[in-house]
């Protein structure tokens, strides 16, 4: 039997350098690993290197995630040779500075969501992604529910005219980690490493859903915030995820540190052609662990998902007989659904975590084709720009703010 020479017909590699390594890097490392096993690709992710600051913590990472090496430097991350895409998975206070240096480095950049934790961040970051796309460099941001395939099939339904003219968009997204008010206090509830908390969060998600479903920016917003906890035990052992350091209790004696940023948004807004949003994004939801819902309501019908049932999608076509018509389901699990053809027969479903392989290929893709990947920075800064407007809003009592629009030459 003839063997195939697999490294004479691989395609060329393209090396992977990832900072960060604890929730989303997990995320991540899952789907720079798997995805050239699922699609064929003009480009192989190579996964070269992950940095962190804990020498032990990120070769453990490394070894879990099938990483080649670790640092513990950014920079010199950055600088080996065998990096061509740096992958950002790091609190928001470091986006920017990483961002910058990997791009005018000539790297290729995927950076998490939020973009930035301040609006002039993401316009730097904007800014340079512009910069190095003419010398051939591509920046993603990381807004992975674009990737589940019955979102990417709304936004298809809504582009070819199924919806008609939209009139309302409700999106809310909920959690239930801080109810707890002895929950120890973490980077993601300090204002100088997060920017802001469920609203830069998970509002950043439901913002850029609105957006990208609709294919129109958001121009205003009328807001409301609340930090309903205000302080919250300092543990010794720091709590990095969504959930407290094994084993750990806060006694009253605990010292107590300020929580800085909000605990829940509530929004409306305006989109550019005048149909109307609402949004709520709160970690203080009882009994929601990770619920994202959303309904797009048009004059020839609506469309509705709910995250918990990632594989299905709701379909109302408003031109049908009243007295047959109403919401059905569709089970997006078909071979022309986007990102199905690679996966399983129809009818076996797929989760969260294939989200990010979704988003490694599309992103090997745009490095491969030269063109210009989804999200891009602009519209990493397109959503900052939202999130500035409901933090001003809400500190002016819910004023109707514009929204600032993206300056021309970034876009």
């Amino acid at each position: 039997m003839e063997q195939r020479d697999s490294d004479a017909t691989a395609p060329p590699g393209l090396g992977v350098g990832m900072v960060g390594y604890a929730f989303m890097g997990a995320a991540h490392s899952q789907g720079w690993r798997n995805v050239s096993r699922v699609f064929d690709l003009p480009l192989r992710p190579v996964l070269a290197a992950v940095a962190g600051r804990d020498a032990g913590a990120v070769r453990a990472a490394a070894g879990r995630h099938g990483w080649a090496a670790a640092e513990t430097d950014w920079r010199a991350l950055i600088a080996r040779d065998d990096v061509q895409l740096v992958d950002i998975c790091t609190p928001g206070d470091s986006h920017a500075e990483i961002a910058i240096a990997a791009l005018e480095a000539g790297k290729h950049v995927l950076c998490e969501k939020p973009l930035a934790n301040s609006v002039a961040e993401a316009e730097a970051m904007a800014a340079a992604a512009e910069a190095a796309r003419a010398r051939g460099q591509v920046a993603m941001v990381g807004f992975n529910y674009r990737r589940v395939p019955a979102l990417s099939y709304a936004r298809r339904l809504i582009a070819e005219g199924r919806l008609g003219v939209l009139r309302h968009v409700r999106v809310s997204y909920l959690q239930d980690w801080l109810v707890d008010p002895d929950f120890p206090l973490t980077w993601r509830l300090e204002r100088e490493h997060a920017g802001s908390g469920a609203l830069g969060d998970l509002g950043a998600h439901i913002v850029d859903l609105a957006q990208y479903l609709a294919g129109e920016p958001i121009v205003g917003v009328s807001a409301q915030t609340e930090t309903f906890v205000r302080e919250r035990p300092r543990l010794a052992v720091a709590a990095a995820g969504l959930s407290a350091p094994t084993g750990t209790v806060a006694s009253a004696g605990t010292p107590r540190g300020p929580v800085t940023v909000d605990d829940a948004a509530v929004f409306t807004g305006r989109l550019a052609s005048g149909a109307l949003a609402a949004f709520e994004a709160s970690r203080m939801a009882s009994g929601r662990k990770n619920q994202l819902r959303l309904e797009i309501n048009g004059e020839r019908g609506s469309l509705a998902f709910d995250l918990e049932r990632l594989n299905e999608l709701s379909f109302h076509d408003h031109r049908e007989p009243a007295a047959t018509a109403g919401f059905r389901r569709i089970l997006v699990t078909e071979a022309e659904h986007p990102y199905l053809e690679a996966w399983w027969p129809p009818g076996h479903t797929l989760g969260y975590e294939h989200t990010f392989t979704h988003q490694a290929r599309d992103l090997v893709a745009a490095i491969a084709s030269g063109t210009d990947p989804s999200p891009s920075f602009a519209d990493g800064l397109r959503v900052q720009r939202v999130l500035a407007a409901v933090e001003e809003s809400a500190r002016k009592n819910a004023v109707y703010t514009p929204v600032q629009e993206v300056p021309a030459e970034v876009r």
